[in-house]
């Protein structure tokens, strides 16, 4: 197979046995009445510096009565088979590994890049073509995964490196389980490429994350593989948990298995922990695997440097990665194994639980504290022993929870993102070769980068700013932030509830915590933003990145209810800035409140180019926002036939639309951009209301916010007695799937022309309303949307 130019070629060459399954059926059998997994204590601990792992030998005529699998193939060609464990014998030994690197080939510019061949993954186009396969197929069957992976991601952009990292997990569970009987539940979603292309959604993937393509994540209606739709951290476990007592209830848990593949950023939340607890009482059979990148907090297409993993979880999976007194005692286990045969099991499982004492101080892991049976840590890039293992886990008759421990390496196998500081976690389309990602030249800054720019200026001048955020440094800008003030940035894990109530406790301190999650993550800490933030009436300021419409993520990240969910909280000061000025204005008047809790939203992507400093914006690299009037609007357009009322992004949607109603129609339209949606400014909107036949109310997020907020006022004042006519354009009551920005909000009917189109019927033009629809009229949607393309 010819070698992809900046492609990894590492090959781990093992000495030595086999690895195959484990002992005689009937040695297992007496194992598993006494204590469940008892043969895979062994596996406990693989470390990438001192590898260690169950490794098993062929039995020779004189090893065992048994026999040798006359059957098998040749070492040399064919390894033993997996499946059959009643013809080998256990010998646990430290692996010798070697490791050999191949260079990639030097890029000739004349020759344009080939897709290297895929002989073994041509043949799979479902996970049961790959039962056939010995381990040596397995593993280069991976390999072409991963190949599969980085030339379909180089074309669409997308979430490369944790599914680099997860190839000969996910290739190895389906040899060993069988989908969609079986249940396999990716956290988040992430790391799941490969599985897409294993389940038969392999000629899909260059559509993947776009418009009317594959999903960039697991969804139940795109495949009966998909058992559960992800794009959120932590709900693995709960699902697979609650799957597994479903078939229990139904009589079937002998038959299937469900699976939690999750990450170790992902498990710091507190549902997954919530879910371990309940899984450990319950006592269930499941499994979940912990996939072990190190990679708590996700730097995404931001540089966000080589952080270390946040909390003390982390900390303490280092400690169970690299434990040498305890891979020390497993070797004296073994010793008294062979010298005191009559009390192995005893004695054996007492070194043991002493050994897992020593990691934690009380005599098991954490995790068996909650009630799982421990397997790790394994090497996650190892075929031999994740099969081993996987099959042992399976065939184990015993009920109860099982977790498994792998360490896998993110971006996996590809050099650039192996090496990346970020490892290529979320890519916009890149030069295979180099790994270079493609990005639009010239333009503004995003509003992320507005948003750390300007919270800089204000920490500058004020030390009681803090900046919060939930293990996304890079996503939400706090990464630049964190470079200046690094004592004052505060990365919790992706832990939203505790984000929000650790910013209540800084604000009951007389400090000004700005708390930076996303639109759709802040939904996960609601609760703590009433009781803990509003109810109290506590000075913490919210920073709500990736407002509105969100491109190829898809719907489980569009910022779409925001507007309604914090709109009906009392004691809160609501603004959604127009442009990148308007957002540093945001957060200069937020850090000017300290009576109440305030928020701001702002959509993903570009700014639209305006000019900083005639918008009262000072400083060239930390600009600094003015202090708005609270619950004051502004007209940014006067006109005399329709008022366009506008909240956030859509006041360019809106502009733009004036400018197509004045040119093409005479249609005078005045634009008012409303800043505030709490509180209204009542005064600017009865004005308007008074002084235009019709007025329009739009906004980028969800029924429920800001137009529904404006009607209720308009309805009390009495204004809608009269001829007033009104309409609200929010978006519509369905989820926006993932696809390009203009896509989204031609769907929405948010574009200039649909405003247009609104204002003239409400004129009484519609034949005019009609035609600024049809196709060949001006793109509508641009002003605001481009740019929104890239990863969360």
């Amino acid at each position: 197979m010819p070698v992809p130019i900046g492609i990894n070629t590492h090959t781990a060459m093992r000495t030595g046995p086999v690895p195959c399954a484990g002992t005689s059926a009937s040695a297992g059998s007496a194992r598993r009445q006494k204590a469940p997994h008892a043969n895979l204590r062994n596996h406990r601990r693989v470390s990438r510096s001192q590898p260690q792992a169950l490794v098993c030998r062929a039995a020779s005529k004189d090893e065992s009565s048994s026999g040798s699998d006359s059957g098998a193939a040749p070492e040399s060609t064919t390894r033993p088979s997996m499946g059959d464990s009643s013809k080998m014998s256990v010998d646990i030994s430290p692996m010798t590994t070697t490791t050999t690197t191949t260079s990639p080939e030097k890029p000739d510019k004349k020759k344009p890049l080939v897709k290297p061949p895929t002989p073994l993954l041509d043949t799979v186009n479902h996970p049961m073509h790959t039962k056939s396969f010995n381990i040596q197929q397995l593993s280069q069957l991976a390999e072409e995964v991963r190949q599969e992976v980085i030339w379909n991601v180089s074309n669409t952009g997308g979430h490369l490196g944790a599914s680099l990292g997860v190839c000969e997990l996910t290739v190895a569970l389906h040899h060993v389980f069988d989908s969609p009987k079986d249940k396999m539940i990716y956290d988040v979603g992430h790391q799941c490429y490969p599985h897409k292309i294993l389940t038969g959604r392999r000629d899909r993937m260059p559509t993947i994350r776009q418009t009317d393509g594959l999903s960039g994540f697991t969804l139940r209606s795109e495949s009966e593989h998909d058992p559960f739709g992800a794009g959120h951290s932590s709900t693995s476990i709960s699902a697979a948990l609650g799957m597994a007592v479903a078939n229990e209830l139904k009589g079937v848990a002998n038959d299937r298995h469900c699976i939690a593949v999750i990450g170790d950023g992902a498990i710091t939340g507190g549902m997954a922990y919530e879910a371990m607890n309940n899984a450990g009482f319950l006592d269930t059979n499941m499994i979940i695997i912990l996939n072990d990148n190190q990679q708590v907090s996700l730097p995404t297409q931001y540089n966000a440097g080589n952080q270390d993993p946040v909390g003390a979880l982390s900390s303490a999976f280092a400690r169970l990665q690299s434990n040498r007194p305890l891979r020390e005692l497993r070797e004296v286990a073994k010793a008294v194994t062979k010298q005191m045969p009559g009390q192995v099991p005893e004695m054996t499982a007492k070194i043991d639980e002493y050994a897992r004492g020593m990691i934690s101080g009380t005599g098991s892991t954490l995790f068996e504290e909650l009630g799982l049976y421990y397997i790790g840590t394994v090497d996650g890039h190892n075929m031999d022993d994740l099969v081993t293992i996987l099959k042992e886990v399976k065939n184990t008759e015993s009920s109860g929870p099982v977790l498994i421990h792998i360490i896998t390496t993110k971006g996996k196998g590809y050099r650039p993102a192996e090496t990346a500081m970020d490892k290529m976690h979320g890519v916009a389309k890149y030069d295979v070769s180099t790994g270079k990602q493609k990005k639009p030249t010239g333009g503004a800054p995003s509003y992320t980068q507005f948003f750390a720019e300007g919270l800089v200026a204000e920490a500058r001048e004020d030390s009681r700013v803090i900046g919060v955020h939930a293990a996304m440094g890079g996503g939400t800008g706090m990464n630049v932030f964190e470079k200046t003030f690094p004592d004052r940035t505060f990365d919790v894990g992706i832990c939203e509830q505790h984000a929000v109530t650790f910013a209540a406790g800084l604000a009951c301190e007389g400090l000004k915590p700005f708390c930076a999650i996303y639109s759709t993550f802040l939904q996960r800490g609601y609760d703590q933003v009433v009781h803990d933030v509003c109810l109290q009436n506590l000075p913490v300021r919210f920073a709500m990145d990736r407002a509105g419409l969100v491109g190829a993520d898809g719907a489980t990240h569009v910022g779409a209810f925001d507007t309604a969910y914090m709109g009906c909280l009392p004691n809160i000061v609501l603004m959604a800035p127009s442009n990148e000025a308007e957002l540093l204005h945001a957060i200069a008047t937020c850090a000017s409140i300290d009576d109440r809790p305030s928020a701001f939203r702002y959509p993903r992507g570009t700014g639209i180019g305006v000019d900083l400093e005639a918008e009262g914006v000072t400083g060239a690299d930390e600009r600094k926002g003015k202090v708005l009037e609270i619950g004051k609007g502004r007209v940014v357009r006067q006109g005399k036939d329709v008022a366009l009322l506008a909240y956030g992004s859509m006041v360019n949607q809106c502009m733009a639309a004036a400018d197509m109603l004045e040119e093409n129609h005479g249609v005078s339209a005045t634009v008012v951009d409303a800043r505030f949606m709490k509180p209204l400014d009542t005064e600017l909107i009865s004005q308007i209301a008074k002084e235009h036949e019709a007025m329009i109310v739009t906004e980028e997020a969800s029924i429920g916010g800001f137009c529904s907020h404006v009607l209720q006022y308009l309805s009390l004042a009495g204004l809608l007695d009269g001829k007033l006519k009104v309409r609200p354009m929010c978006l519509p009551d369905f989820f926006i799937e993932h696809g390009a920005p203009a896509d989204q909000m031609e769907l929405a009917g948010l574009t200039e022309r649909h405003v247009a189109s609104t204002a003239l019927n409400l004129l009484g033009r519609e034949r005019d309303s009609m035609a600024v629809l049809e196709p060949g009229q001006r793109s509508g949607g641009l002003s605001s949307v481009e740019g929104r393309e890239g990863i969360a």
